[in-house]
């Protein structure tokens, strides 16, 4: 009987009732959230960088900058002790990550051992980080370990964290997020509206500025031409051509010493200068370097260039001045932000950009509402047009459903994607798979027994199983998910492993109390007459009749998909290729592609394609990786920019270097490998081992056939095409394990039933749900396809081809080989086959 408690009645609504309190605040505006009271909440979703607008961006440390900086330190530290102790030494040179100097003494070479022996852990680092090395001749060398750098690669990326936000917030970004990413790597995200070139090109730099004195024993082309003094190094101008040069290596004042930055610029000569003020003890070190070589040239460096060598006319003893700066009014701003944040300790070059402009965000979000309302009123209609009131329950649940998701959402501070959008569409055809389930099981119970309440019950205890199980494999589909790739997929793993949960919870706590009530107000004696699944109440088709046919048929298939796969290949995106993809709108007119793509040829970038995409105005360019390391992918959509920021606006901007591609590559491949073997270990512990080898092989064949899709029509194949190929895997053995589970049921029923027999029976008792589970789910995904915009477009076709896909498969794919590997061996004809054949004439079991 089903039944429920005025309590667990009460505690259900209250559940959805607070479910309502707390997504309504994402209907309002941010003046009315402010003013609602504190005990009521102001949790709302964030919206993701492709909605709202913004720039991604991930910085990696260059680990050649480390190496140089710590084979200065050492080489500077050797220089320091050997004549501290007048030790005679020559040939101390740094290279690599090996230090060598040759003691010329041979009765000094002790004491130089001595000295040198402490270096090894000086600085605060490790002492097996660098190893003393003695050789003949009095030759040593300091080898600095690749763990030594790697762990000062590790540091200088933690250093430059609060530089980096620092200098995101000196820009005026205020909506920003600085992460870090790995052992090298910075993640950033900055929301709304950005220039996203000079965000890098204000956080590329390391901005070291210092102040030191020109070596004037020779000139700097003279020291080109020769041989320079160890304690000065050559350093270019930053005039175009450079100017070489010959600079002390010792600095007296570096931008730590300043307190007070700011940028000057002249409105009559529009000259620009950088005014500063120095701490305490940067004042009395330029007062006294300067009162010492007054006559002399004084040496401003900025990233080992010089910016300026102004003559010291007297010694500068106030602690201010101005630094004369060559740049454009918006360059002396960004320099000055550059310093106020402070200097980083390496360069960090962009590996990676995805930025979005905020108004091709909000087409997004209205192209992803549209979707969504579509397919409910489409999913809604079909339910009440099938089941009348029991639809309208249906209906009901998935509209609480809906509201649930969105507060859970909120709760838990998760970030609303375009893709996230797409799982919530997905979600509205999959969540009354579940009313199917239990409406269908109920219609089957009704026959076995007297009392319609007594078969609801049934039907609502018996399908619970069912319903668990084909969640689980799309649940662990969207936590592999989660871990793979960027933060828009990550935003659709979430949304759907949410919406997994929250229908399974609305179809035993809500339906299941409304249809109680319905009982208790009605006392309905039998489903209602209008009720149309009984359409397919008396199906027999004899689906293994045709097994080999068709299996024959999908071995084919499989074997030229792999054959395409291997030799044509897939039409890889940027992800896993590198490159850059760039969406523009032409500020008047359409988009000429003609004259795009002759303007970008003449940038000699290689590999240019230039489409029309969502518009007359709109125009998608693809560039193909560089084939130069990090700075020539960001160097491409640098000069692409440039070349046409005057006649169209940048929509979109998606640059992924080589390191990032082959990341992603990997990941991607270890998530889909991981996912499928966590599925079928699932099925492994619920069912026989049988099922879960029909479970692996109608898995395979629905990879296989769907890479060959995307080698076939050569859509791009990238990260939104792993996330639909795991979801397709998760929903066909969704549908395989709802077969799976009536088939386990009817073996424990009819012990003696030819097999094929028995899985004709359990396919054609669950076709109803087959059949209006694959009609819901593609109705929302055609919404999905026709009105949810152009960027999840291949997305969607991906889908909708694998749920026709994965329900053909848990049919002719996953079934057959149950009777291949003799999930239970053959029965003699005779009395009890013509009884159990007789029982499933029907298409149920009696």
């Amino acid at each position: 009987m089903l039944h429920f408690s005025r309590w667990k009645t009460l505690l259900i609504w209250l559940v959805a009732i607070a479910a309502i309190v707390i997504a309504a605040p994402n209907l309002l505006t941010e003046a009315q959230r402010s003013s609602l009271p504190d005990w009521l909440g102001h949790d709302r979703l964030t919206l993701g960088l492709d909605l709202q607008g913004g720039s991604h961006i991930v910085l990696k440390v260059e680990r050649s900058d480390v190496v140089k900086d710590r084979l200065e330190e050492l080489v500077a530290n050797v220089r320091n002790a050997l004549r501290g102790a007048s030790i005679r030494y020559t040939g101390l040179t740094g290279n690599d990550q090996t230090v060598t100097v040759r003691i010329t003494d041979p009765a000094q070479i002790k004491a130089a051992v001595d000295l040198l022996k402490p270096l090894t852990t000086a600085g605060g680092h490790s002492g097996s980080e660098v190893a003393l090395q003695q050789g003949e001749e009095g030759q040593h060398s300091l080898q600095i370990s690749d763990a030594g750098i790697t762990a000062d690669v590790a540091s200088a990326r933690s250093r430059s964290l609060d530089i980096v936000g620092r200098r995101i917030a000196g820009l005026g970004y205020e909506n920003f997020l600085v992460r870090p990413d790995g052992a090298d790597r910075i993640a950033l995200q900055v929301l709304g509206s950005v220039d996203a070139e000079r965000l890098k090109n204000i956080l590329n730099q390391p901005a070291k500025l210092s102040f030191h004195l020109i070596d004037e024993s020779m000139s700097g082309q003279e020291a080109l031409n020769g041989r320079w003094p160890a304690t000065s190094q050559v350093l270019y101008s930053l005039d175009d051509p450079p100017i070489p040069y010959l600079v002390g290596r010792t600095d007296f004042v570096t931008g730590s010493n300043m307190v007070d930055i700011e940028p000057i610029v002249d409105p009559q000569t529009q000259e620009t200068s950088i005014a500063y003020r120095l701490d305490a003890e940067g004042t009395q070190r330029l007062a006294q370097a300067t009162e010492q070589n007054i006559g002399k040239h004084l040496a401003i460096v900025f990233d080992d260039q010089v910016m300026s060598s102004p003559v010291i006319d007297a010694a500068i003893t106030g602690g201010e001045g101005r630094i004369s700066a060559n740049f454009s009014e918006d360059g002396v701003r960004d320099l000055a932000i550059m310093l106020r944040a402070g200097a980083l300790p390496a360069t960090l070059t962009s590996v990676e950009e995805r930025s979005v402009s905020p108004r091709f965000g909000a087409d997004s979000i209205f192209n992803g509402l549209v979707a969504g309302l579509v397919a409910v009123v489409l999913v809604a209609a079909l339910m009440i047009a099938l089941y009348r009131i029991l639809g309208i329950i249906a209906v009901v649940s998935l509209f609480l459903n809906l509201i649930l998701i969105v507060a859970v959402l909120s709760l838990v501070g998760a970030t609303l994607t375009l893709p996230g959008i797409a799982g919530i569409v997905l979600i509205v055809g999959m969540a009354v798979d579940s009313n199917v389930l239990i409406y269908e099981r109920i219609r089957e119970e009704e026959k076995t027994t007297h009392f319609f309440a007594e078969a609801v019950g049934r039907g609502f205890s018996r399908a619970f199983s069912t319903i668990v199980d084909a969640n689980v494999t799309i649940f662990i589909a969207a936590i592999i998910l989660f871990f793979l790739g960027s933060e828009s997929i990550r935003g659709f793993a979430v949304t759907l492993a949410v919406g997994i949960l929250t229908t399974v919870f609305t179809a035993f706590t809500l339906t299941r109390s409304i249809v109680a009530v319905w009982l208790s107000a009605r006392h309905p004696r039998h489903l209602p007459k209008s009720v149309l699944t009984h359409l397919f109440e008396h199906a027999n088709i004899r689906f293994m009749g045709i097994r080999r046919y068709v299996f024959t048929a999908s071995a084919v298939i499989s074997l030229i998909a792999m054959a395409a796969f291997a030799t044509v290949g897939l039409h890889l995106g940027i992800d896993f290729s590198g490159g850059s993809l760039i969406e523009v709108t032409a500020k008047q007119g359409n988009a000429d592609i003609a004259d795009l793509h002759s303007r970008l040829n003449d940038l000699n970038l290689g590999d240019v394609s230039v489409e029309r995409t969502g518009g007359p105005s709109n125009a998608r360019i693809r560039i193909a990786s560089q084939g130069g390391g990090e700075n020539a992918e960001q160097s491409a959509a640098t000069l692409v920019r440039g070349e046409l920021q005057e006649d169209y606006d940048f929509r979109r901007v998606d640059v992924v270097g080589p390191a990032i591609s082959g990341e992603l590559t990997m990941m991607a491949t270890l998530g889909v490998l991981a996912a499928l073997a966590a599925i079928l270990i699932y099925i492994w512990i619920r069912f026989e081992w049988q099922f879960a080898v029909g479970a692996i092989v109608a898995t395979l064949h629905d990879v296989i056939i769907m890479l060959g899709l995307f080698v076939l029509t050569g859509i791009e194949f990238n990260l939104t095409s792993i996330a639909a190929v795991l979801t397709i895997v998760g929903y066909s053995l969704n549908d395989t394990v709802v077969v799976y589970d009536r088939m386990r049921e009817n073996l424990k029923r009819y012990k003696k039933m030819p097999l094929p027999i028995l899985i004709d029976a359990s396919i054609n008792q669950t076709l109803s749900r087959t059949i209006l589970t694959a009609a819901t789910t593609l109705i929302a995904l055609l919404a999905l396809f026709l009105f949810g915009g152009e960027v999840i477009r291949s997305f969607t076709f991906a889908m909708l081809f694998g749920v026709a896909l994965g329900t053909f498969s848990s049919i002719y794919i996953a079934a057959p080989v149950l009777i291949v590997f003799r999930l239970r061996p053959e029965a003699p004809d005779g009395e009890e086959s013509n009884k159990t054949d007789a029982g499933v004439k029907s298409g149920t079991v009696v």
